[in-house]
């Protein structure tokens, strides 16, 4: 279970690299921040996210802008937070969401 401390660093950086992505990517496809997991030691974070509109090329492209925008990142959260450790960041699409959503268009065909 995480901590309050913990829970605050990862909505922190989960509204940072939100506010990155907005000014830093190109809006084919958008790009969402889902959810943020940080390490016990706060030296790595996990950003999850999904696209609009999803696919497997527009996820891919998505996550090799990410990963090249990496250290463009972390100075962003260096100068847009009072964080002692500036942590690695990792991203993963979030299939969970993805899941999800496939889910309520099923139920939504099923309710009609």
């Amino acid at each position: 279970m995480s901590s309050g401390r913990q829970l605050r660093v990862e909505s922190l950086i989960r509204e940072i690299v939100a506010a990155f992505i907005q000014a830093e990517a190109n809006t084919d496809p958008l790009i969402t921040v889902t959810r943020v997991t940080t390490a016990p030691d706060y030296k790595q974070v996990t950003v999850y996210f999904t696209t609009i509109p999803g696919g497997q090329e527009r996820e891919a492209s998505a996550l090799a802008f990410l990963m090249r925008s990496g250290g463009e990142l972390r100075g962003f959260i260096k100068k847009n937070s009072s964080l002692k450790v500036i942590p690695f960041i990792e991203f993963s699409v979030d299939y969970g969401e993805r899941h999800r959503q496939h889910i309520d268009e099923i139920a939504r065909e099923i309710a009609k």
